[in-house]
Parts: structure tokens; C-alpha cells; sequence
């Protein structure tokens, strides 16, 4: 299949690499984001917040596992701690496009840091209830609907166009090298001395980025306010996403492989514990394999210089995410499930940051903040929806049928964008143009040979 979008006539991508016969460049371009003061300080602060975040994501669903033993539950648990995603994300989109972005994202970070120590107050005294659980994620989620879009939307002030697509990876890679540490640090002290101190580590980490976040320069940027109500605000960023027909059908993939295959993860404490036979320990060993192929993923796009193949990547990686989540869903051997959750994880974040890049590079600046927020619902938002109805489905029908469902549904999906994507690259071409993410070609003597 030909690229995702081929250069039009006079442009090309703005970060075409020169001839670099050793690799050398390729490699030293991956962190060329890192050049940046500010995404220095970011870099620096989230990963250390991202650890104790996962931390806290994988002790509370052993919690409430080793309190309740169901699997409903679990799927409870995932569905209010991102249900308020869904529903808040157009606000906090909104609100990234009013305010200043970094100033959002200091909010969300500090009240996100109370919400971890009142859980690991109440968990350390042994007072915790289900109930307080499932407020609590409730609470976070809500914060979590205008951090998303608000963190997205700030990549680019930090960094600037020509390293967004590296920026974007790098955040994709931080977000997954986190995942690879905090499950594995998470099961060790679950097992050794439970989940309290787990969240208790989860808030001491947001120091970091907030520290970070304080000592940034970041330029002040005219608020996008013409006079319109925030309701017309919201239509606005609906209609973009509605009417623009690449964006539109990134957005309708990830819609259905985020409801029926990414719950996958919510089963897998019964998978740890029921069908591999481990516990704490496996369940965070299982979870970061999917960090370790989500971090590879990762550095390969961080590697890319062009927005080139970018389609490509995003079909063929739904199909590789539906292929390995059914050979996990089959299979009974430790070492073999280790490997099909690294496929998955390989597969899913090249998936899911191309699509965020594509969308990113065919945005115009005043709505970055809304139409991020619509992606962060098809993404982030529709998961809890799927994690209630696999939670369901999976205590009657067993969780390995229920995530080969969901394999199977990121496999057709991808098939169907694989398909549809061709007639795209033309108008996505053109977006992207129009947003200056290309650059003018050198004379024709001078220029690469044509693709």
C-alpha cells in the first residue's frame, strides 16, 4: 500500500531526514524533542508521575480483586474512573482552548495529588470501603477530563510544530516506560506490604511534574475567545471533527477498537490469578509486558521524521492488536501470554499515537484543545463503557472468550480502515498543508527521487 500521505506537488513533510547511510541520525532524532527546555521539564516530572500513577491504577484493581473476587467489580472500577472522560472531555477541551494550558494542567496535577493521599490515608488505616474506592476513581476521572485534552493541546507550545510527531512519541514512550516500572514496583510492594503504600508513593510522585510545570517559560498565548457562547464553542469543535473526513474516520476507529478490545486489561487480574495461576506479582508481570511492547512502539515513531505511512501504521496495527489480544485470549502458557500482551501493546501504542499525530497535524491551533478532547472520549471515554459491559459478559461467558471478542473487533476495524483510508490521503494531505506542517521541496535537481 502506498504512503498515508504522500507529498503533494512543491511540499514535504517538515522533518524529511537527509541521507544517513549508518542510522546514526535516526537514532539521535528519537530525542530530539529533548532539545527543548521545557519538555526537558516535562519529560523529567512525568515520568516520575506516571510511575506512581500506574502504581495506583494496578493497587487499587488488586484491592478491590482481593476485597470482592469479582470480576463485575472490576469492571465497575474501570467504568467510573473514565466514564467522567467521556462526558466532561468537550468541557476540559474547552477549557484548554480558553486558558492557559499549562496552568490547567498544574490544577489537575495538584488535585489529582490530593485524591491519591486521602486513598492512601483511608487504605492505611484500614477504613477503606468499595464505596470510597469508586468515588474516589470517580473523582479523578472527572480531573483526568480536562488534564487529557490540556496536556495534549500543551505539547505543542513546548516544542513547536516541527517536533510535535517527535514530541507526541516521546510522551507516548514516557507513558509506557511508566507502565513497564509502576506495574512491576506495584506488585512487589501489593505483595509485600499492601496497596496503601502504593497510592501513598502515587501522590508524593506529582511533586515532580508540578515542580517541572512551575519552572517553565512558556510565551503567553491569546485566549480563543471571539465573543461566541462556550456552547457555539462546543459545536464549533463538533462540527470540525464531524466534517473533516480523515479526522472523522481516525476518530470512528477508535471508537470501537477503545470499547471492545482496550477493556482487555481490566480482566486481567482474573487472568493472573484463575487461568495463569499467579497473583500480585503475575498481574504486574502481565501488565508490563504490555509496557514493554508499548515502549518499543513507541520509540519506533519516535524514530520517524515524516508524517509519511502514518495511515498505514494505524490500520495495520489495529489488525496486529486484534491478532495478538486472541492468541492471549488463547493461551494457557505463562512465557506465551508474556509475549502476546507485548505484541499487543507494540500494536496498540503505534496505533493509537499515529492516530493522535495524524489529528494533531491536521488541526488548526484555535481548536486543538476541543477536537483533542473529542479524541480523548473516543479513546479514553469509551473504554469504561466497554470495561462494564466486558466485566458483564465476562462473568458469564469467562474472560478469555471475552477478549477474544475484543480482539476480534480491532481486527475487522483496522480491515475496514485499511480499506477506506486510500481515498483519504488527499484531503488529509492538504490539512495538513494548511496547519504548516510541510515545508517547500528543493529544486528538482537537488530533491530526493520520487516515491
Amino acid at each position: 500500500m502506498a504512503d498515508s500521505i504522500p507529498a503533494a506537488a512543491g511540499v514535504q513533510p517538515t522533518t524529511s531526514p537527509a541521507p544517513d547511510p549508518f542510522g546514526q541520525g535516526r537514532i539521535l532524532a528519537a530525542f530530539r524533542s529533548l532539545k527543548h527546555r521545557n519538555f526537558r521539564l516535562f519529560f523529567g516530572g512525568q515520568i516520575i508521575s506516571l510511575v506512581g500513577t500506574w502504581m495506583q491504577t494496578i493497587a487499587q484493581a488488586w484491592l478491590i480483586y482481593r476485597l470482592t473476587g469479582s470480576s463485575v467489580l472490576l469492571g465497575v472500577l474501570g467504568f467510573v474512573s473514565q466514564i467522567p472522560i467521556f462526558l466532561l472531555s468537550p468541557i476540559g477541551g474547552l477549557a484548554a482552548d480558553r486558558w492557559s494550558r499549562r496552568r490547567v494542567v498544574i490544577m489537575t496535577q495538584a488535585a489529582s495529588m490530593l485524591l491519591a493521599f486521602i486513598l492512601a490515608a483511608l487504605t492505611l488505616t484500614g477504613r477503606i470501603r468499595i464505596w470510597e474506592i469508586m468515588c474516589l476513581a470517580t473523582l479523578l476521572g472527572m480531573v483526568n477530563a480536562f488534564d487529557v485534552p490540556a496536556r495534549q493541546s500543551f505539547l505543542i507550545e513546548m516544542v513547536g510544530r516541527e517536533n510535535l510527531l517527535n514530541a507526541i512519541a516521546l510522551n507516548s514512550s514516557m507513558f509506557n516506560g511508566a507502565r513497564l516500572v509502576g506495574p512491576a514496583i506495584a506488585g512487589f510492594l501489593v505483595a509485600w506490604i499492601g496497596e496503601g503504600w502504593c497510592f501513598f508513593a502515587n501522590g508524593v510522585s506529582y511533586f515532580a511534574v508540578i515542580a517541572g510545570l512551575l519552572m517553565m517559560h512558556i510565551k503567553k498565548s491569546h485566549a480563543a475567545h471571539d465573543g461566541s457562547s462556550p456552547l457555539e464553542k462546543l459545536r464549533e469543535g463538533f462540527r470540525f471533527a464531524r466534517h473533516t473526513v480523515p479526522i472523522r474516520a481516525l476518530l470512528l476507529l477508535v471508537a470501537p477498537v477503545s470499547f471492545m478490545t482496550l477493556p482487555f486489561s481490566v480482566l486481567m487480574p482474573i487472568f493472573a490469578d484463575r487461568i495463569l495461576h499467579g497473583g500480585a506479582s503475575a498481574y504486574g508481570t502481565l501488565m508490563g509486558a504490555v509496557g514493554v511492547g508499548a515502549l518499543f512502539g513507541a520509540l519506533a515513531l519516535a524514530m520517524r521524521q515524516e508524517l509519511r505511512g502514518l495511515g498505514n501504521i494505524v490500520a495495520y496495527s489495529a489488525i496486529g492488536l486484534g491478532a495478538s489480544l486472541i492468541l492471549f485470549s488463547a493461551s494457557r502458557l505463562y512465557w506465551l501470554s508474556l509475549v502476546a500482551l507485548a505484541l499487543s501493546g507494540f500494536a496498540m501504542m503505534m496505533q493509537f499515537a499515529a492516530i493522535n499525530t495524524l489529528i494533531q497535524a491536521m488541526v488548526p491551533d484555535r481548536l486543538r484543545g476541543r477536537v483533542m478532547s473529542i479524541y480523548s472520549m473516543m479513546f479514553l471515554g469509551m473504554t469504561p463503557l466497554g470495561s462494564l459491559l466486558a466485566g458483564a459478559i465476562a462473568d458469564r461467558i469467562g474472560a478469555p472468550v471475552t477478549v477474544a471478542m475484543g480482539g476480534l473487533a480491532s481486527l475487522v476495524g483496522g480491515a475496514v480502515f485499511a480499506r477506506k483510508w486510500p481515498s483519504m490521503r488527499a484531503p488529509a494531505r492538504e490539512l495538513v498543508a494548511a496547519q504548516g506542517m510541510t515545508r517547500p521541496i528543493p529544486p528538482p535537481d537537488a530533491s530526493a527521487p520520487p516515491s
